[in-house]
């Protein structure tokens, strides 16, 4: 997707601010006489090597240290931000939760979070909007958080897909969420899921709003009910390129499909010039709406990368929107072995052969990819088992012996693996 003009300018500050603050850019880059967008290099993974390998004793005390979660590559990388940076994230946030909060009338929001960047300033960033806000202790067992919602009564619930998930699992059916509506961020969050999850909280599918963002950039997009479609943040330059662009030439996405490339004009202390986030985006175009030129996307839909086989290339996204078309409740876990697919569904639904045949055709007639992959011989074939969740409910679950938050992609092959979920 081509940049627009109107945004040259800034993109030149930006690339003089990337190569004065990190001299291995700059040494990368080499001189050029004259700017030219198109030879600006893709942030690869290797190629942001020197930041990630910085001497993390030299960075100054004030400036705050977040990790990634480390499934990738087994190593949790230090991601640093200075005060400007964490105003900004605080700014784009305030203005994000307040455009998705417009029409709802709400004083208390409850953030169930985990740990994190988004964690760290939930409180602040609902507190500055005039709401009361509470945090939830990410360790305590599932039914504990369902404790603090019935106690605690909020309007706004601020989560993770997979904590929701861990929520729903243990949540009695006659449970009284009370919530006027979910904001959802970390994870993909389906549609056919997110319509689930609104009948379960009793409220409507708009009601549950999901938002986007990364720990190297900070918030990147929020889905618009208007449109249905992800409206990428102010300040935010979004790209798509093929993989081979980006180093990864054995990887073929189907069209529409392209990698996600970010640029960010207010972030300093993370060289967020064409950062090659490795997530699939899926229809990446600019469109005009009121008259003001915006990039908008249908969805992301998986992560690729140099360390990632072709079992951890399956779409955890498409498998969950096809599965919850035709299940209310479910657990889904996939099991990629060599080169079988297995499609685990765990679910307290009694459905009968017509249903899961049903589900075992949405999953085969609507994720091409998977197909392709079967055809050309990368998977043997795709099985789908089905559990009654009586074994996941004899479990102690609510006891805090299994974690709120869990898989839904194991991959057991020679190589190290990514968990997604």
């Amino acid at each position: 997707m081509p940049i627009s003009m109107e945004n040259l300018p800034s993109l030149f500050v930006k690339w003089e601010e990337v190569r004065q603050l990190y001299p291995w850019y700059k040494e990368m880059t080499g001189e050029y006489a004259s700017f030219n967008w198109e030879e600006v290099p893709l942030l690869t993974q290797e190629r942001l090597l020197p930041y990630y390998e910085s001497d993390e004793s030299a960075v100054p005390q004030d400036w705050n240290v977040y990790r990634t979660s480390g499934t990738s590559g087994g190593k949790r990388k230090a991601i640093y931000y200075d005060a400007n940076d964490e105003n900004g994230y605080i700014q784009y946030k305030k203005e994000m939760f307040a455009e998705l909060l417009k029409g709802y009338q709400v004083s208390r929001a409850l953030s169930d979070m985990g740990t994190g960047h988004a964690e760290a300033t939930a409180v602040q960033i609902f507190e500055e909007l005039g709401l009361a806000c509470e945090s939830v202790p990410f360790g305590l067992p599932a039914a504990a958080h369902l404790v603090r919602i019935a106690e605690y009564r909020p309007d706004v619930l601020y989560t993770m897909p997979s904590l929701l998930d861990g929520m729903l699992r243990v949540a009695p059916p006659d449970f009284d969420w009370g919530v006027q509506c979910v904001i959802l961020v970390g994870e993909p969050a389906p549609p056919a899921w997110r319509q689930r999850v609104a009948e379960r909280l009793g409220i409507t599918e708009q009601d549950v709003m999901d938002t986007l963002g990364s720990i190297e950039i900070g918030t990147i997009a929020y889905y618009d009910r208007s449109i249905g479609r992800y409206v990428v943040m102010d300040g935010i330059i979004a790209e798509g390129v093929e993989p081979a662009e980006a180093g990864l030439s054995d990887i073929e996405l189907p069209a529409g499909e392209q990698l996600l490339v970010l640029t960010s004009l207010v972030r300093r202390r993370f060289p967020a010039l064409r950062f090659v986030t490795y997530d699939v985006v899926r229809d990446l175009k600019v469109e005009e709406r009121n008259g003001k030129l915006i990039t908008t996307f249908e969805a992301i839909v998986k992560r690729v990368g140099p360390e990632l086989k072709h079992g951890e290339k399956i779409s955890i996204y498409d498998i969950e929107n096809a599965i919850f078309k035709h299940v209310r409740q479910a657990v889904v876990k996939v099991l990629v072995n060599g080169n079988r697919l297995q499609v685990n569904i765990t679910t307290a639904d009694d459905l009968d052969e017509e249903a899961r045949t049903a589900v075992r055709d949405e999953l085969h007639s609507t994720i091409p990819a998977i197909g392709a992959m079967i055809r050309g011989g990368l998977l043997e074939q795709m099985d789908v088992w089905f559990h009654s969740d009586s074994t996941d409910t004899a479990s102690p679950e609510g006891t805090g012996k299994k974690p709120i938050k869990q898989k839904k992609l194991f991959v057991q092959q020679s190589s190290e693996g990514r968990d997604r979920g």
